[in-house]
């Protein structure tokens, strides 16, 4: 190839071309090395303005005409002209590893850099340079290339900024979030569909353990903060070592379930679940598992989400106990009462003892000391129910001062034994109470063959009330007798 066709090549080559005179920079790096200078990085990022002397060196010989339109140049004269507009701001770092290769005698360098059109607009550069044959000493003739790579680097640029979004997103979100690895349980599952098992669930009941390693081969990418808060841990690590104190108890049966939606092909499921955090303490979640779009064949790559609903299940509960429970006195209300009631009547389970009880007194005392002292006799009167009332017997307030004590299987031996647990408690009851007193009445009934449960309430109901007449016949008598012996005192007075 003559020099006519060389030029021609450099003049309508695709990529900016230049041919540079590096002399200058020869000069300064004998006088620098003259004066002791070994580390060239080093000396030049000691002071920018050594870096800035060495490209006032370099003389531009020769640029082609796609240099010129990249750099919306008319002429090489106007290039040069402006070279400042050029190769500014982070061209000077990259600059730097250009010259230490030519410090360390290389013949070819390369480098990624920022240069700027003449008009302003930014340009990512590859840049590659190559001292021509028999100017290695002198370095006065050196071809560059400048290849536009914006379109590819601002591509890189907008994948690292949604990068750092994505795990931006992740890393704060409000949500526990879990990235997992679930390639082991795919094999696990696949492995069993190979052997010929049709029916997941029985398998799932002859082999337990195959359940237990489907958990073990859960691999745990990442976690963010939101899920060291939820189950209060200091630290990822922590809180990976020991992941066995939070999935505990009831969680192998839960997990069966997510394994059967996976068997299925459900790789978007959700449910609730019930997780401990490190302190010990309940956390209901609801699980949200999704397996990656263009994951679906190995699972490698999964998502789950656990979002804290313990509040939510705690105001449930709450609500659940209102609908059964009187507030006051905290036993069962009459609602539960007669849903047990017809329970009982459903069921074979016989005998059946009820406990009828009828607090005295009580508006009495509502009228002479104020609703707020009958309240305090009905709360007392729940205490020594609950005391001595348990599972499965259930104690229940069924009026404003009426209550009730059904005792499925209970035979009459232990509707005694439980009317003498209450009098037992009711007598301690008062003697922290002297002031105020409780007293009740009571009667009870054990339920005869084929009897209805509610003849057998009408028995324990009549046997209350005679109990209540016979006291109050009682202390009619003695107020009687009190009544002669005074009106003898004042006989004999007078």
């Amino acid at each position: 190839m003559d020099l006519n066709e060389s030029l021609d090549t450099f003049e309508l080559a695709p990529v900016a071309m230049w041919i540079e005179d590096f002399s200058g920079v020869a000069a300064l790096f004998s006088r620098w090395r003259a004066e002791g200078i070994e580390d060239l990085a080093t000396y030049l990022r000691q002071d920018v303005g050594r870096v800035a002397m060495c490209s006032q060196q370099i003389k531009v010989l020769q640029v082609n005409r796609k240099t010129l339109e990249l750099f919306e140049a008319r002429d090489l004269d106007h290039l040069v002209a402006n070279l400042g507009s050029v190769f500014r701001d982070e061209m000077l770092e990259s600059h730097i590893n250009e010259l230490c290769e030519l410090w360390q005698g290389k013949s070819q360098f390369s480098s990624n850099a920022i240069n700027y059109s003449l008009s302003g607009r930014r340009l990512d550069i590859q840049l590659r340079g190559i001292v021509l044959p028999g100017h290695k000493q002198s370095l006065d003739r050196i071809l560059l290339t400048t290849e536009d790579v914006t379109e590819r680097e601002e591509a890189r640029r907008q994948e690292r900024i949604e990068r750092r979004h994505s795990q931006a997103m992740f890393d704060h979100s409000p949500v526990s979030l879990w990235m997992e690895d679930f390639t082991g349980i795919k094999k696990l599952l696949d492995d069993v569909r190979w052997r010929g098992i049709e029916d997941f669930r029985v398998f799932m009941d002859v082999h337990p353990e195959f359940v237990r390693q489907c958990m073990s081969e859960i691999r745990v990418i990442d976690v963010n903060q939101a899920t060291l808060d939820l189950f209060v841990a200091d630290n990822r690590q922590q809180l990976l070592s020991q992941l066995g104190d939070i999935f505990r108890d009831g969680m192998e049966k839960q997990f069966r379930e997510q394994l059967m939606d996976l068997w299925n092909g459900d790789l978007v499921h959700q449910r609730e679940v019930l997780n401990y955090a490190l302190d010990g303490s309940e956390r209901h979640v609801l699980l949200q598992f999704r397996v990656f779009p263009g994951h679906e064949n190995d699972w490698s790559l999964v998502q789950v989400a656990l979002t804290d609903i313990t509040a939510r299940k705690k105001a449930e509960a709450y609500l659940e106990y209102l609908g059964k429970h009187d507030v006051l006195t905290r036993l069962h209300n009459r609602a539960f009462y007669m849903e047990e009631l017809n329970r009982l009547e459903r069921k074979t389970l016989r005998p059946v003892s009820a406990i009828i009880l009828d607090l005295d007194g009580l508006k009495e005392a509502n009228d002479r000391l104020g609703h707020d002292a009958g309240d305090a006799l009905l709360r007392r009167m729940g205490e020594i129910l609950n005391g001595a009332v348990s599972p499965p017997n259930r104690a229940a307030r069924i009026g404003g001062d009426e209550f009730a004590v059904l005792m499925p299987g209970a035979d009459r031996q232990a509707v005694v034994a439980t009317a003498e647990a209450i009098l037992e408690l009711l007598k301690i009851n008062n003697q922290f109470y002297s002031a105020m007193p409780l007293s009740l009445s009571m009667g009870w009934a054990t339920s005869e063959e084929s009897e209805p449960m509610q003849t057998l309430l009408k028995r324990a109901d009549t046997a209350m009330y005679e109990q209540k007449r016979a006291r109050r016949d009682h202390r009619a008598f003695q107020q009687d007798a009190q009544n002669r012996r005074t009106l003898e005192a004042v006989t004999a007075r007078a």
